[in-house]
């Protein structure tokens, strides 16, 4: 589904694109110094491509004149390094933290490495609490969660907040897509640091590759494998196995 809306996204984008460009030419006859003109009305090297993108395939496979646009190259974009926090960092942000929900998210964010949406949608039975196992469901085959875990800090933490739960919700974390906008922007003002799910999800992947961690692994934990390959090698990707080499990482965040 993803996939689809993705490919709905790039057509229409394309659609918008030549709709300028022709209203611009109003259909004349134009030679590469008007594409030239035309093209770097686009300053930002984002859009330029996106238009010269629409432009090549435009002249390529409708008026079978590739040769006018072929002399324009894509523009390199630069890529900026990920700035991954240090413990200490991890540390002066869980510090500021003052909801004992919240710093349970914390470090439920930092050692599964789950994303955003599936820990905060994750449901009270979709939670292992004797293995430490989080197995969200996913709808459809080419969705990548499978299983992680939380480490030991999480854990303590994780039974603090739930002596304190309230209410019947089915979901593990209720309303916390709220405190993850308040509470943490709070702690971000505190600290000048710029923290979020998708950093710590970051931070996970690089740690767990410092402790030894293969690659392959680490995509499973992050849910970055569709089933279908999951599947065909459940041995491997066993809950068993999985656990075994998330044990023996001795992943640690505050220490």
């Amino acid at each position: 589904m993803i996939r689809n809306l993705a490919t709905k996204r790039t057509i229409q984008s394309h659609l918008n694109n030549l709709r300028r460009f022709l209203i611009e030419f109003d259909h004349k006859e134009v030679d590469a110094d008007d594409l030239q003109k035309y093209l770097f009305k686009f300053k930002n090297k984002n859009t330029y491509r996106n238009h010269l993108s629409t432009l090549r395939v435009y002249f390529r496979e409708v008026l079978k004149r590739e040769d006018l646009v072929s002399q324009f190259k894509f523009p390199s974009v630069s890529i900026m390094p990920k700035i991954i926090p240090s413990k200490e960092e991890l540390r002066r942000f869980y510090e500021a933290i003052f909801s004992t929900k919240e710093k349970a998210l914390f470090l439920m964010f930092a050692s599964s490495g789950l994303r955003r949406s599936e820990l905060l949608d994750i449901k009270m039975d979709e939670v292992d609490f004797e293995r430490r196992a989080l197995k969200p469901r996913a709808e459809g085959e080419t969705k990548g969660v499978w299983v992680s875990f939380y480490n030991q800090e999480a854990e303590e933490v994780l039974r603090e907040y739930l002596k304190q739960r309230k209410g019947s919700s089915s979901r593990l974390f209720p309303h916390a897509e709220s405190g993850v906008k308040t509470i943490w922007k709070t702690a971000r003002v505190k600290t000048g640091l710029k923290i979020t799910p998708q950093v710590l999800r970051e931070w996970f992947a690089q740690e767990m590759s410092n402790l030894g961690v293969p690659e392959r692994y680490i995509d499973a934990f992050c849910g970055r494998m569709p089933r279908t390959v999951l599947a065909r090698h459940y041995t491997d990707y066993s809950l068993q196995r999985l656990k075994e080499v998330y044990d023996k990482a001795g992943l640690r965040v505050l220490s």
